[in-house]
């Protein structure tokens, strides 16, 4: 078969599903249309057929994303594929209406809500969108059950075809469990993206609060200005930042404790993989978080957008000792054996496809 996935950004896709597309080249010939952010060339050595994409990943200009539904309706005119696979809310908008006008079998991946359903009116316009792009996919994968609800609730995509995974899930030979560190100071740490929808405030307000010798490590890039914010607290002796990092794993083993505050996620894949690495995790109480951590288990969970709370827990970690916390590590890496084995989500979502 000759199989196209549409997605936003390639480098994501590298990070979270370049097994899935592994599996796919041991019997299909592998199209990938996204733009190009990185990793492209390796999948063109693993045997991909890779296509650039001109996208705005966040733009609202109508136009723009009428020039994107017409290159891919030029691309599946080209290929001809007999299934498509899109990832992210513009391929499966724009690629869906694109593969229900050529009659092309498609599945679409719903990664999370993101900011567009925050406002009612962008959610009106994004659900309008969305029902029409849905239509005809053979099944919608989501990534947790309240996320699929909501496109039930809205009318989006019925119940009948919803398939839900344990998110991208995570590759436990490549985010091995390391032992537990033994730090004179104890570390936090933060990676990922540093803006507001990821609980940037709370965070940087919480570190404030506690007692007792900790350093917050923040890796990551920046998509809002908290510049200063993160100046002011490095100069206090509070945080260090790394900036963005390609492999993530040697933070994990240095950290005592993950942090992951955010407001929404579909899965959030920093909570697989610090769990898989042993690492005890605090983070919201929210659809997309709760699924990787069991309460004072395998970390804490805490009420989103709450300072309070979250320094609360913050403090609860520092104050435990250093075999509690490697204790809830270990158990955390036992959950993700157990539920979120990558392999077992590549094969789940290849079966929903029949494939």
């Amino acid at each position: 078969m000759n199989i196209l996935i549409l997605t936003n950004h390639s480098y994501m896709l590298w990070q979270f599903r370049r097994e899935l597309i592994g599996t796919l080249l041991e019997k299909h010939r592998v199209f990938l249309c996204m733009p190009y952010v990185g990793h492209e060339d390796d999948f063109t050595a693993m045997g991909a057929e890779c296509i650039p994409a001109d996208m705005e990943r966040r733009g609202t200009n109508p136009f723009r994303d009428l020039q994107l539904l017409g290159s891919y309706r030029r691309i599946l005119k080209k290929i001809r594929p007999d299934l498509v696979l899109t990832y992210s809310i513009k391929p499966n908008i724009y690629g869906g209406l694109a593969c229900r006008m050529a009659g092309i079998p498609y599945y679409a991946n719903v990664q999370g809500l993101g900011t567009a359903f925050q406002s009612r009116q962008m959610a009106r316009a994004v659900t309008f969108l969305y029902r029409r792009g849905l239509k005809g996919a053979g099944k919608v994968f989501f990534e947790n059950r309240a996320n699929a609800e909501e496109f039930v609730r809205r009318g989006i995509v019925e119940k009948e075809r919803q398939v839900i995974l344990h998110g991208a899930g995570v590759n436990l030979d490549y985010f091995a469990c390391t032992p537990y560190p033994r730090n004179e100071k104890f570390r936090f740490l933060y990676l990922g993206r540093i803006m507001r929808e990821k609980g940037m405030d709370e965070l940087f307000a919480a570190v404030r609060r506690l007692k007792g010798d900790f350093i917050l490590d923040l890796a990551g890039f920046f998509e809002e200005g908290y510049e200063e914010q993160v100046r002011q607290l490095e100069e206090e002796g509070l945080a260090v930042f790394h900036g963005f990092q390609k492999d993530p794993r040697p933070f994990y083993a240095m950290a005592d404790c993950v942090v992951m505050p955010s407001y929404h996620e579909g899965m959030s894949n920093v909570n697989l993989e610090a769990a898989a690495s042993g690492r005890p995790v605090i983070t919201s109480d929210i659809p997309g978080c709760r699924e990787a951590v069991e309460d004072r288990v395998t970390g804490i969970l805490c009420r989103k957008r709450n300072t309070e709370d979250f320094a609360l827990a913050m403090q609860e970690m520092l104050d435990r000792s250093p075999a509690e916390r490697e204790e809830m590590g270990l158990l955390g890496r036992k959950k993700m054996e157990k539920e979120f084995d990558r392999q077992d989500v590549v094969r789940e979502a290849l079966d929903a496809m029949g494939l």
